[in-house]
């Protein structure tokens, strides 16, 4: 004879390890065959629980007084507000310029379309440019080291340092490319 799963007060419930349920705990339900089924148990069963918690966060909390956030006037800042520090001085002359370069675009502005605009803002070519001195080598050298960092992150496809730097809304991925070809130059040595 075999012991009867019920008893006096209805069917014993117990949870998938087998064993008896703890005080206060809900029946395990067995949802119907099918991934759907269970889904939409486990739905049913988040549900419940995230509404238990909401109302013990309102118990819990109900004796703070605060007032209400008006979040609509609350922004995330575009860019940084100090500028990032430099990763310091360079030995090599065009991974140097290259540098200069950079901190230029950070300090005096980032343009597009021009060498330098009406405000005093440089393109990345206009910003080597600037720091070269006249030296018409250095400058070539650098903006082919750049053009390569470039083209390493981007493609091939990338035809010209000015094409690149007009592509942009703002100056921070030219800045970044900059600072890239500045850790390249340094790398080979020019």
């Amino acid at each position: 004879m075999q012991p009867s799963a019920r008893t006096a007060t209805g069917p014993a419930h117990t949870d998938s390890s087998g064993d008896a349920p703890s005080v206060g705990a809900r029946p395990v339900r067995r949802p119907a065959d099918g991934l759907e089924a269970r889904l939409a148990a486990v739905k049913e069963d988040m549900d419940a629980r995230l509404a238990l918690a909401a109302v013990a966060y309102e118990v819990n909390t109900a004796h703070i007084d605060t007032a209400p956030v008006d979040w609509s006037h609350i922004a995330a800042p575009m860019a940084p507000t100090a500028p990032l520090p430099a990763p310091g001085p360079y030995a090599t002359p065009i991974a140097a310029l290259l540098h200069r370069a950079s901190l230029r675009l950070q300090e005096g502005g980032w343009c597009a379309g021009a060498l330098i605009d009406e405000d005093g803002s440089l393109c990345s070519q206009g910003a080597i440019r600037m720091e070269s001195c006249g030296d018409r080598s250095l400058e070539a050298q650098a903006l082919e080291v750049l053009l390569d960092a470039i083209r390493r992150r981007f493609g091939p496809h990338v035809e010209s340092v000015p094409s690149f730097n007009d592509a942009w809304a703002n100056g921070r991925e030219p800045t970044r490319m900059m600072e890239q070809a500045c850790i390249l130059a340094d790398a080979r040595g020019i």
